[in-house]
Formats: C-alpha cells, sequence, structure tokens
C-alpha cells in the first residue's frame, strides 16, 4: 500500500477560493473589508520573507493591507504604541507582530497587548483559553491548518487515536487541544509525547492519526508507525543545499519509507506549510465579521 498524499498547496488554493467569495460578499453586504497589518521590526531576511508572503496573499484576496517595517532598534514602549494604533483603528482586524523580536523587546508583554479581537495568530492567552473550553474566535494558523488538511482528506477524526509527537505552544499543545474538542473534525483521543516520553515508538504505533512536531529529521521511522495511518508531518529541517544551491529540506518523519504503509501523509515541503498563511488570511476574515456585530 501506497499512501495518498495531502498537498497542502491544492488544500490552501481551495480555501483561498472559499475566501475570496467571503471577501466580496463582506464588501457587497456590509461595505467591510477585511484589514490585515503585518509589523515587522529589523530586517531578519527569514522574516522578511515571512511578511513578504502574508502580505501578497492578503493583497490576493482583496484585504486592506499594511506592512508596517520598524527599525531593529525600536523601543519597546514605541512598539505598544504602534500596537495599541491599531487596537484602535477601525479598519483593522488583525494584527500580527513577526517574530522573533529583537533582545530589547519583551514579546510576551507585546503579543498580549494585542487586542484578543484582532489576534489572528491565535496566540493571545485569551483566544488560547477560549481554545481550551471549546469557545475558541481563532484557531492557532499551523495546527488549524492540520485540522483541515485532515477533514479536506476525508480522515475520521471521531474515535480516532491521535498521537502528537511535540508538545510546542505553536503546533503540539494547540493541536492537541484541538483535536480533543466534542466538536466536528475533532472529538479525538489525543496523546502527546515529547522529549521525555519513555519508548515513544510504542505511543506511535498506536495512532489512527500520527501528527509529527518534534523538530527532528526523520525522528519518526517507518517501524514507528503504524500500517493504516494518516501522518501529518509538520517539521522543516534543512538538510544541505541542492546542485542549484537551495536548501534542501526533510521533515520530521521518513517519508519515503513510511509513504508505504500509511493511508495518507503530508510531504515536506508543500504538506503543511502552505496551510498556515491560508488560515491567518481565514481568520483575518472570521476577525472582519465578528467586527459587524
Amino acid at each position: 500500500m501506497t499512501a495518498k498524499v495531502i498537498l497542502g498547496t491544492e488544500v490552501a488554493k481551495e480555501i483561498r477560493e472559499e475566501l475570496k467569495e467571503e471577501v466580496s460578499f463582506l464588501k457587497d453586504k456590509y461595505g467591510i473589508t477585511p484589514g490585515l497589518v503585518t509589523i515587522l521590526v529589523g530586517e531578519n531576511p527569514a522574516s522578511v520573507s515571512y511578511v513578504t508572503g502574508k502580505q501578497k496573499a492578503a493583497k490576493e484576496l482583496g484585504f486592506h493591507s499594511i506592512q508596517d517595517t520598524q527599525p531593529a532598534d525600536i523601543s519597546e514602549a514605541r512598539l505598544l504604541e504602534l500596537v495599541d494604533k491599531y487596537n484602535r483603528d477601525k479598519d483593522i482586524h488583525g494584527i500580527l507582530v513577526q517574530l522573533p523580536l529583537p533582545r530589547q523587546i519583551n514579546e510576551t508583554r507585546v503579543l498580549y497587548a494585542i487586542d484578543p479581537k484582532k489576534d489572528v495568530d491565535g496566540f493571545h492567552p485569551v483566544n488560547l483559553g477560549k481554545l481550551m473550553i471549546g469557545e475558541a474566535d481563532f484557531l492557532p494558523c499551523t495546527p488549524a491548518g492540520i485540522q483541515q488538511l485532515l477533514i479536506r482528506a476525508g480522515v475520521q477524526t471521531d474515535g480516532a487515536e491521535v498521537v502528537v509527537v511535540g508538545r510546542s505552544n505553536i503546533v503540539g499543545k494547540p493541536i492537541a487541544n484541538i483535536l480533543v474538542q466534542k466538536a466536528a473534525g475533532a472529538n479525538a483521543t489525543v496523546t502527546i509525547c515529547h522529549t521525555r516520553t519513555r519508548d515513544l515508538a510504542a505511543h506511535t504505533r498506536r495512532a489512527d492519526i500520527l501528527i509529527v512536531a518534534a523538530g527532528k529529521p526523520k525522528a519518526v521511522t517507518v517501524d514507528m508507525v503504524r500500517p493504516g495511518a494518516a501522518v501529518i508531518d509538520v517539521g522543516v529541517n534543512r538538510i544541505g543545499m541542492t546542485t542549484e544551491g537551495k536548501a534542501k529540506l526533510c521533515g520530521d518523519v521518513d517519508f519515503e519509507a513510511v509513504k508505504e504503509v500509511a493511508s495518507v501523509i503530508t510531504p515536506v515541503p508543500g504538506g503543511v506549510g502552505p496551510m498556515t498563511i491560508t488560515m491567518l488570511m481565514s481568520n483575518t476574515v472570521k476577525a472582519a465579521k465578528l467586527s459587524i456585530k
């Protein structure tokens, strides 16, 4: 058996077409254009690349989008003033402060200053708390993307045994909380594994759905996967350079081996990655809808 490969690029494209229709509806019915501001401090190449991708997606969907770039030596007080300015801006529905921030700035203080109703990254304690009790306005983007990949690939989550490898605040903990909820596309039994888990393979071999965000190349090998399992690989690891001078990437799962036993699997690149920005756009549209109230 060779697994069906779930292409995040295709699913993201499908969702963006749906979002275009929602944006048109909001404009025509309510005169509202979803507004997103991305705040970039300094010129970290990776951060510049991420923000550029987010702004490109926003413009393609017809958003009111602002790229606010600040110098690397900006003070924390000034950055907090900037966040407050956009909190009060009625034309802005989503605020994203690109991380990492320079050393002189307390990242937690800045992120907590964002109005929870504009926290389209979904990491404000208010939104994480609402996720915990099943009343989330915004889901963190990468975990939300994982859930959509499972739903749109027809993977049954109701009653499924899910094993999450990794306990980060960005992926591991949120996806576990999403899938354990008594809701459509969830309702699973979830186990979280991490670096102190004894006999990791004993846990992963139980999984109907295995989500791997370990941060280690090919951490999950074929002998750790139950035949027929759905495997979602969140990892992105640089393992060298191609002959064209581009970074060679691999996931946290041994893709070539595992695809021969899994039922569905995501590749790296082209799997979970493309979903993150798309779910950020989805959250921004939702924030615009919530503002109508």
